[in-house]
């Protein structure tokens, strides 16, 4: 008698956005506990170009802020930007968040200096604008062009972040990197559907 093996697959749940709350609580949690009890000795756990142990940076650097201000100030367009990546992929939203983190962090780690250390969510921040540009001038569709719209309105000064820029502290190889990595991402996903 033979055996019949059964697989059942159970589809990827949809996410609510509530998700995005629980990112950023967590990246407050790590922040306060960084600054109040460990000094900021969490920081050096970011990204460090080119060395081995940098790349341990690569899934953490979202996580990870200066300070206070700095998390601060990636708060409400990490709130904004990804929930329109959440309408916009659904159910891919979270495998669209590695891409874009993995890229970015790995290309801050190729193109940075040897000598720095590059932290915050930024380069995520950067690949959910790019993306949202691209697919609002690939897709032609009017929903994504009032949105590519309204987020050049309010985020289009972001696009000065991606170049050099020696008198402020930021990492503007971070940001061109999450730049780029959210313009291949919406050029692979021009023709999906949001669920």
């Amino acid at each position: 008698m033979a055996n019949h093996l059964q697989t059942s697959y159970r589809p990827v749940p949809k996410l609510s956005p509530m998700i995005l709350l629980e990112l950023v609580l967590a990246a407050w949690i790590i922040e306060a506990i960084d600054q109040l009890l460990l000094g900021g000795f969490l920081d050096q756990f970011g990204v460090r170009p080119r060395s081995l142990m940098g790349l341990i940076g690569i899934p953490l650097m979202p996580f990870l802020h200066g300070n206070f201000s700095h998390l601060l100030s990636n708060t409400l367009p990490f709130l904004v930007l990804g929930y329109i990546m959440l309408k916009a992929e659904g159910r891919r939203f979270l495998y669209s968040s590695v891409y874009l983190i993995f890229l970015s962090g790995l290309g801050t780690w190729l193109i940075s200096p040897a000598n720095s250390v590059h932290i915050g969510a930024s380069g995520l921040i950067y690949g959910y604008f790019g993306y949202i540009l691209t697919r609002a001038w690939l897709d032609r569709h009017p929903l994504w062009m009032l949105t590519g719209i309204i987020v050049i309105i309010f985020y289009g000064g972001m696009i000065y972040g991606v170049l050099p820029n020696q008198s402020l502290q930021v990492s503007w190889q971070g940001h061109l990197c999450g730049l780029i990595a959210g313009i291949a991402l919406g050029r692979r996903h021009r023709h999906f559907r949001p669920e």
